[in-house]
């Protein structure tokens, strides 16, 4: 049998999927809610892979009070084809104005020097960052937010474990070197001036359609790999916390939220867990869940996660 990995490349071992770029632009609606001009704004400054992506380019406009997620337009550029958990919890699932800066960018890796992503142009969560960094009056320069009033959410590690599970040695050692360069980009991050972290765990993709088309001791390669990771990740999050004056974390549990609706999908509306690309499937493509799903994750993060925040 050949395999391959989430970068497509042929392997004598056990890997995982075709990696595809799922740039699918939603159909541009205008934001229902009007908000009041005087109503001071929070913001969140979000980091990822395709999950999170809306295609935000921040040399574009920028997020405004009748504009919250800035350019392109509402809902962006998505792996789902409509909103995702990023789009729902700015403008539906607060509690506050939420301005969001959101750096994600489709196929990224933590590092692409440790893990490659599909190809040498996509944005790892260190350029992410970077960005970040460079960006005046955001990064660098006077700041328009405090921090208080700021968010920094990070959802990556998909790509990582995809694109590496399969590899020769420990790979229990591996996340943690994955982690490593992930809390040391953090670090960046409170060096200036975050103190609110969100982080969301790796989701069960080892159920998705194209690890299904695989054997079980395949898919339990990636769900070992899985596993370790996001102990190791919520740890991690509490030990920021600690060690770190003025940080609080939250951990939004990504894989239990998914195998939630995916091992009872009619009780959320969806025919099954395993089909996609149908009106009524929860995986949109064969790795990504459509926009339906996204908004459940989406809602949970802001009225649950975040619910005793002005996030």
């Amino acid at each position: 049998m050949i395999y391959r990995s989430f970068n497509g490349r042929e392997l004598p071992r056990p890997s995982s999927m075709l990696s595809h770029r799922f740039w699918l632009l939603g159909a541009f609606v205008s934001l229902a809610r009007a908000v009041p001009t005087a109503i001071a704004p929070n913001y969140w400054f979000s980091f990822g892979d395709s999950y999170t992506q809306t295609g935000f380019d921040p040399t574009g406009v920028l997020p405004t009070v009748d504009n919250p997620l800035g350019n392109p337009a509402y809902p962006g550029w998505t792996a789902t084809g409509g909103a995702n958990w990023v789009d729902q919890a700015t403008t539906v699932s607060n509690h506050s104005l939420v301005l969001t800066y959101n750096y994600a960018y489709g196929g990224a890796t933590i590092n692409a020097t440790l893990v490659a992503p599909y190809e040498s142009t996509v944005l790892s969560l260190g350029d992410q960052v970077d960005q970040f960094l460079a960006q005046p009056d955001v990064g660098s320069g006077d700041k328009i937010w405090t921090s208080d009033n700021s968010l920094f959410s990070v959802w990556i590690g998909i790509n990582d474990l995809g694109n590496s599970y399969y590899e020769s040695g420990d790979r229990d050692a591996f996340n943690d070197v994955l982690l490593d360069n992930y809390f040391e980009l953090v670090e960046k991050l409170y060096n200036t001036g975050a103190r609110n972290f969100l982080f969301l765990n790796v989701p069960p993709t080892d159920r998705s359609p194209l690890m299904l088309a695989y054997d079980a001791s395949v898919q339990a390669l990636l769900k070992a790999c899985i596993t370790d990771f996001n102990t190791k990740l919520a740890q991690r999050a509490s030990d920021l916390a600690t060690s770190h004056s003025g940080v609080k974390t939250w951990v939004y549990d990504a894989n239990s939220a998914f195998n939630k609706v995916l091992d009872d999908p009619t009780a959320f509306g969806f025919s099954d867990a395993t089909s996609y690309g149908g009106a009524t499937d929860f995986w949109g493509n064969n790795l990504h869940p459509v926009s339906a799903a996204q908004v459940i994750f989406g809602d949970e993060v802001g009225n649950t996660t975040l619910a005793d925040t002005v996030w």
